[in-house]
């Protein structure tokens, strides 16, 4: 590959649709992908180091963050999360499209960071309502209901946010989504 690629963060509230629309992206263009993200949390079984996420201690982690190599980071229970600024760097570089599947605070520190502006853009996919939302949560069955309405309330927080994207796809058919947001993603490749 001799282009530039494109760094794609996607957004949405929990059930908005962002996991499943980025894994059928990735079924139709084998040259795009997610990023890995780094995290101070032990393996899982079956989890691989450098294909599920880079796995560290938390001082290369904390050293990496404090050298401006994650371009976003979180704390999630005991755990730390980033994204290594390297790998999504040499991929795009490399001609790939890296999707960077992030809530709304990892979107901003993003674009914070990010040097090449034409080599980003932002999408976030919006759910019709509210009510769809709770229901696609509902039939996911894995969570309880009070976590289901506190979700809900976080969902209308970060739906505010949309306006501070460059784009916003509106997730009311899941085929036409990807086909939007592919559409999106190879007019800026052009």
């Amino acid at each position: 590959m001799s282009k530039q690629g494109l760094a794609v963060i996607v957004s949405s509230p929990s059930g908005g649709g962002k996991t499943t629309v980025v894994d059928e992206l990735l079924k139709k263009h084998s040259d795009w992908m997610r990023s890995v993200s780094m995290t101070t949390r032990a393996p899982r079984a079956g989890e691989v180091h450098g294909r599920d996420y880079f796995f560290s201690g938390t001082k290369d982690f904390d050293t990496l963050k404090a050298q401006d190599g994650l371009l976003e980071s979180a704390q999630v229970h005991q755990n730390q999360y980033g994204t290594p600024r390297a790998f999504v760097e040499e991929k795009v570089q490399a001609g790939h499209v890296v999707f960077l599947t992030v809530d709304v605070q990892g979107a901003g520190q993003i674009k914070r960071v990010w040097r090449e502006k034409d080599g980003l853009i932002s999408v976030f996919i919006m759910p019709l309502s509210v009510d769809i939302l709770r229901q696609r949560l509902l039939r996911r069955n894995t969570e309880k209901p009070e976590q289901i309405e506190v979700r809900l309330a976080a969902a209308e927080q970060e739906m505010k946010q949309a306006p501070h994207y460059d784009f916003t796809v509106y997730n009311h058919d899941l085929e036409q989504t990807v086909a939007d947001i592919e559409r999106i993603i190879l007019q800026k490749l052009k």
